[in-house]
């Protein structure tokens, strides 16, 4: 199983909007995915219609060592894309986790666990910090991608991103690459939203995928009637984008699946 965390410590940048349609995109083309919630706030299990009522066994449980992936996984109302929703109980689990033996390798251990050919694709969805939980999502990942909101400040908090990347890789993970940036919320009638994505095209060069995910009001009511984007309105030119983005993904994978 392939193993992707979408991450940025820099919250507002579309993230969560991110794993949850690229999750649905890549169910759509046929791949079996498993969307991790690690993030306290759990939008991504919200926005895939999972209920505080229905979050017995959750992100915080695998961490814990409770409860295991397998028995935490529900399916979503996408075919083929199953997740492990959080809970508030996340919150504290920095503090928690630090008494435990591998800290930093929980996630990965878990995910160790899940017998072969369950799931295609594992995309976990990252809390906006830099602290243990997203540290385990590095840590258990193959790759990473990093959507980057078009404004003023998105290469200097990339910047910090990239830095951890680097201490990931030395310390813990040296086969960590950087799958792609995406921007997002991209305006093209905005002067500065041009020379934003001009700008970090210049300094990250092919690493930046070609699709951009445009400012879409679609996008941003979805997650209200907990559908992703591609099924609320299939049509609207964000879900386009997310499509396109998933299989831009695909492609990109140093090891490919043919999707039935």
């Amino acid at each position: 199983m392939i193993t992707i965390a979408i991450a940025n410590q820099k919250g507002g940048v579309g993230k969560t909007t991110t794993a949850i349609n690229l999750a649905t995109g890549m169910a759509a083309i046929g791949w079996r995915v498993l969307l991790i919630d690690i993030d306290p706030q759990g939008n991504a299990s919200t926005g895939l219609g999972i209920a505080q009522s229905a979050r017995e066994h959750s992100s915080y449980q695998v961490l814990t060592g409770d409860a295991s992936i397998l028995s935490s996984a529900q399916p979503s109302a996408v075919p083929r894309l199953d997740i492990v929703a959080a809970t508030v109980d996340l919150s504290g689990a920095e503090i928690e986790l630090v008494d435990f033996d591998k800290r930093t390798h929980r996630l990965e251990m878990a995910i160790e666990r899940v017998p072969p050919g369950r799931w295609d694709i594992c995309l976990i969805d990252c809390p906006p910090s830099l602290g243990l939980l997203t540290m385990n999502a590095l840590v258990a990942a193959d790759s990473l991608i990093v959507p980057l909101q078009c404004e003023f400040f998105a290469l200097e908090g990339l910047s910090q991103l990239l830095r951890t990347v680097e201490r990931i890789r030395d310390k813990f993970n040296p086969g960590l690459s950087i799958l792609g940036v995406a921007l997002t919320m991209y305006d093209r009638r905005n002067n500065l939203t041009n020379q934003v994505s001009d700008d970090v095209r210049a300094c990250l060069g092919k690493v930046v995928f070609d699709t951009v995910i445009p400012r879409n009001v679609r996008l941003s009511e979805a997650p209200s009637h907990g559908l992703p984007a591609l099924i609320y309105d299939h049509r609207c030119s964000g879900s386009a984008a997310y499509m396109q983005l998933a299989r831009e993904v695909i492609g990109r994978l140093p090891t490919r699946r043919q999707a039935a």
